[in-house]
């Protein structure tokens, strides 16, 4: 099979800014993540860290790190990036099992709010080379579809306990005599299972507490959770490998059966079932209250996250897109209690994630919709998580996803086209001047985006400037994600037109990717830079410049994530009159005479020869989903490239 080629010839004159932006923020990160791994690591790529472990909490932490660095060098990065990502797997790794926190290479037990952070390393490794990663993310995915593994339950359609993983005997929520549940906490996010105590009556001491000690293992420690949904994200990374039906067949039956589950609930995903699968029947009958439920901590931030991941998982397997209907009333439910208010007047638990974010508009008045629930009703009122909304409407393309959007909008308090500096725990909180960028009214974005970028890497430069030699105790593990300096949410947007991966385990959405043709490899080549402006289907619109004022690149352009599209046709900018150089004799060159040309595709890889200095404007007519996701590159198969 052969796929189709172009080549660019609109000669490049004044480099466009955000292309030199973009460039130049590929090189301050190839150097930043080397700075890190002298400063914060040993020789086999472990953490610098001496002391224990003393919860069931960390594992997340450590990987975390690392996450966004494979996906850095699936956009282009440094050669060595990919090797340098798999020693810290593996150095982790085995740090993580000399702490107790792994049995074969995998959590034995933990939430999959957690389990998601962490295993976003291990998607974006597979992405990059599934050959070598192949047999791990089939024998993890396993763990949950093999019910012999102990986790789940294929007749009642559950995973068994909301602490799950590699080790069958883990039970309930901790280890010794009360869930580890500090002061700062407490002011934070409130206790679980709060209705156990009389109103008023004075907290007991934390070992004493029902609420945190024997109650909260039989309530709250069985069952299955709405977090769990996010294990998905594992079983289609194994079924996007594989194409075994045996993992579409179980995302079905689990997404399903919580799609149900929300439809008894009149459309809001509850978040909880007991050891008999029935919602409420460890918490008196109450749809809400379970582990990283809509009651505790997190509320819409854990579970929108996570029923987010198991949606479009399902959606992927099956082609049938009203598995949203997991996500879209419970969606429309919290904004529909929104109000009005200064986020400062709120009540929000999560003040250290939006006080960045948001910036001086935290005393504007704007919509903030509530991220809980409880006996008392709906509380913890919070901007938008507009992650969520975005990934919809990336996924889908429906009009009614994307007038949601141009709604919250409206009622926003703030200009949705403002950019500002700061890197997330998510590396993500600017899908909304993103989306207006798309909507064509904030054409400076990509240069205001990666301006940002360039801050935040250099930021941390200085942090970990600040804090390297440090002996990290086991209460500032932070340390390490909060130095990490590669930030890729900008490139992600950008160039593969996608909204950066949901944190709490998804996989990576993106209308277009990139292979270096010449190289074989994935991302762009070396000084080459892309731009995505409109993610339309149909007219889906793609810039490529090649900087490079003396040498060639060839670049093979991927319509979707995973292949999953089909590029039906391109239309593409050319320049076919050279007048525009002028005689020998004249001191300055005419304007290029742009037209525009046409090719048939019929495949979901176009390759685009790029020569020295020249640049390109891609718009591809695109078939969406048309093809089973695959992790094959265009080089997997030899074809002819039709330049």
């Amino acid at each position: 099979m052969r796929h189709a080629g172009i080549t660019a010839s609109v000669p490049l004159l004044e480099p466009p800014g955000w292309a030199v932006a973009e460039r130049g923020l590929f090189d301050l990160l190839d150097r930043a993540w080397r700075r890190f791994a002298r400063d914060f690591t040993g020789p086999d790529g472990r953490l610098d860290y001496r002391h224990t472990l003393t919860t069931r909490d960390g594992a997340d932490d450590f990987y975390e790190t690392f996450f966004n660095w494979p996906q850095l060098y699936l956009l282009g990065g440094a050669d060595d990036l990919l090797a340098e990502s798999v020693r810290h797997w593996e150095g982790v790794t085995a740090q993580l099992t000399e702490l107790g926190v792994l049995s074969g290479e995998y959590e034995r037990g933990y939430d999959w709010f957690h389990q998601g952070e962490s295993l976003l390393l291990l998607y974006f490794l597979t992405m990059a080379d599934p050959a070598r990663w192949a047999e791990r993310a089939v024998r993890f995915a396993e763990l949950y579809v093999d019910p012999v593994q102990g986790n789940y339950d294929p007749v009642r359609r559950i995973i068994r306990r909301p602490h799950n993983g590699s080790d069958a005997g883990r039970s309930g929520l901790f280890d010794g005599s009360h869930y580890p549940w500090t002061d700062q906490e407490e002011k934070g996010y409130g206790f679980p299972l709060d209705w156990l105590l009389p109103p008023g009556a004075p907290a007991p001491e934390r070992d004493q507490d029902p609420r945190l000690t024997g109650e909260m293992n039989a309530r709250m420690g069985v069952g299955d959770t709405v977090v769990n949904l996010a294990a998905t994200g594992l079983v289609l990374n194994a079924w996007i490998l594989t194409g075994d039906p045996r993992y579409q067949d179980w995302i079905e039956q689990y997404v399903g059966a919580w799609r149900g589950r929300a439809a008894a609930n009149d459309g809001i995903v509850p978040d909880n079932t007991g050891p008999d699968g029935m919602v409420g029947s460890r918490l008196e009958g109450r749809w809400y209250g379970g582990h990283y439920g809509w009651s505790w901590p997190h509320g819409w931030y854990s579970v929108g996250s996570a029923a987010t991941v198991a949606a479009l998982a399902a959606a992927t397997v099956t082609g049938d897109d009203g598995y949203l209907r997991l996500v879209r009333p419970a969606l429309d439910a919290v904004i529909g209690h929104g109000t009005v208010m200064a986020f400062t007047e709120s009540d929000s638990s999560l003040t250290s994630k939006w006080y960045p974010q948001l910036g001086p508009a935290v005393t504007v008045p704007t919509l903030l919709v509530p991220f809980r629930y409880s006996d008392q009703g709906w509380f913890d009122y919070n901007p938008v998580l507009t992650s969520v909304p975005v990934a919809l409407w990336h996924h889908t393309s429906d009009p009614a996803d994307r007038q949601r959007l141009e709604d919250l909008r409206e009622r926003s308090g703030y200009d949705w086209r403002t950019v500002r500096s700061f890197r997330s725990k998510e590396e993500a909180g600017h899908e909304e001047p993103w989306f207006a960028f798309l909507a064509g009214d904030n054409p400076d974005y990509p240069e205001k985006i990666l301006a940002a970028a360039q801050a935040q890497a250099r930021h941390r430069l200085a942090r970990m400037r600040a804090y390297r030699g440090e002996d990290v105790a086991e209460a500032d593990i932070h340390l390490w994600q909060q130095s990490n300096p590669v930030v890729t949410e900008a490139l992600v947007q950008l160039t593969w037109g996608g909204p950066q991966v949901i944190y709490n385990g998804g996989l990576q959405q993106a209308r277009v990717r990139y292979y270096d043709a010449i190289r074989h490899r994935p991302g762009l080549p070396p000084g080459v830079a892309a731009l995505v402006s409109s993610i339309v289907p149909e007219a889906t619109v793609v810039e490529l410049v090649n900087l490079d004022a003396e040498d060639e690149r060839s670049v093979t352009v991927q319509a979707g994530a995973f292949a999953e599209h089909t590029i039906r046709d391109v239309r593409y900018t050319a320049c076919e009159d050279g007048s525009w150089l002028g005689d020998l004799y004249d001191y300055g060159h005419g304007d290029p005479a742009i037209s525009e040309r046409r090719a048939d595709v019929s495949g979901p890889w176009l390759t685009v020869r790029l020569p020295a200095s020249t640049r390109v404007r891609l718009t591809l007519n695109l078939a969406m989903r048309a093809r089973k996701p695959s992790y094959a590159s265009p080089f997997d198969h030899p074809e002819d490239s039709r330049a």
